[in-house]
């Protein structure tokens, strides 16, 4: 295989802000395989707190650029595998590299991936737009930009229920919150019955990632849907969740890409867990991804490319939420990918 890669700093549309910082560009790691002629697109967003620079992935891929240039691709899971064990500290890579991996096998048998799953579109959920934190004048501003009819709150500081309310005044969307592991266990007690009665459907990561003693309590007392983020990166983290939370929401780039994701997601509906997947504001290579998995999904979160102000691909559309698949596309289907 012939391997390309690009690094791009994508601005968003307005400062995205959540409970853990502030940031105005996204950046993203792009790979390019090529095999037999056909290409492939993966994508990989670095995201500060996991410390996986995108300068990281480019050179650890360098330094194993001829192990995979010399791998002859039969099948995206036997490549995951491949590339999972040479990459086996960064899971950020891997998933760039599965998903380009995938995105050659659907154009090479000629389908879309969720036609070679055999999966109907129409059950797939509508996307959620999300509302960084910001000043209440702001994050009304947000939502009249973009009438939806799911919007995800971004909540976590001190005056978070006064900004939930003043967005519930001003529509009847779907509202969730998340709260970014925000919150302490009394906070959490605190709030969630107050949020119940604002409408909201669910609460991301209300506590640390490690505080399951905190999460047991939650999950035996809350009034509303409980869904792990940060405590659930990787496969082995589904049982941890189990009976700490009410469902899970697995992030690509964090678990290293769609082969382990499919699994994450047979494990999570066998233990009765309801299913969520979501963007680290990637383009729309990676949401192109997500949108091939979102028939087997409860909810999906795949707004990057609304809340970036630059795109380097055309792939999925959206309509009020919908996702709009592009017809006569293979693979991810993508097309126009800006390399």
């Amino acid at each position: 295989m012939n391997i390309k890669t690009s690094i791009f700093q994508l601005p968003f549309v307005h400062p995205f802000t959540i409970s853990k910082g502030t940031k105005t560009v996204q950046p993203t790691f792009i790979v390019e395989l090529e095999f037999m002629g056909i290409k492939g697109y993966g994508e990989a967003c670095a995201i500060a707190y996991y410390n996986i620079p995108v300068e990281k992935m480019a050179a650890d891929l360098e330094s194993k650029r001829r192990f995979i240039e010399q791998f002859i691709f039969t099948d995206p899971e036997r490549f995951w595998h491949f590339a999972h064990h040479l990459f086996p500290d960064n899971n950020f890579l891997v998933c760039a590299l599965d998903m380009a991996g995938w995105d050659l096998h659907g154009k090479m048998k000629r389908k879309q991936l969720h036609q070679l799953w055999n999966l109907d579109t129409n059950n797939a959920p509508l996307t959620d737009y999300t509302i960084g934190i910001d000043t209440i004048d702001k994050m009304l501003l947000k939502m009249q930009e973009k009438p939806w009819p799911i919007y995800k709150v971004k909540v976590g500081i001190e005056n978070d229920l006064e900004m939930v309310a003043a967005l519930r005044a001003k529509t009847d969307a779907v509202l969730r919150v998340d709260a970014n592991a925000g919150w302490t266990v009394e906070q959490a007690l605190q709030k969630i019955p107050l949020l119940k009665e604002m409408g909201v459907e669910l609460i991301e990561q209300p506590l640390a990632k490690d505080n399951w003693e905190g999460m047991k309590i939650l999950y035996e007392q809350s009034a509303l849907p409980l869904i792990a983020d940060e405590a659930c990166v990787l496969e082995s983290d589904v049982e941890k969740c189990h009976q700490h939370f009410h469902g899970i929401n697995i992030k690509l780039t964090k678990c290293s890409g769609i082969t382990p994701a499919k699994r994450m997601i047979t494990q999570a509906r066998a233990l009765d867990m309801k299913v969520m997947i979501g963007c680290m504001n990637e383009t729309s290579i990676g949401t192109a991804a997500i949108a091939q998995l979102a028939p087997l999904l409860d909810y999906v979160d795949m707004d990057g490319p609304l809340l970036l102000a630059e795109d380097i691909a055309d792939g999925v559309r959206f309509d009020y939420g919908k996702i709009v698949y592009p017809e006569m596309v293979n693979g991810l289907g993508l097309t126009n990918v800006r390399f």
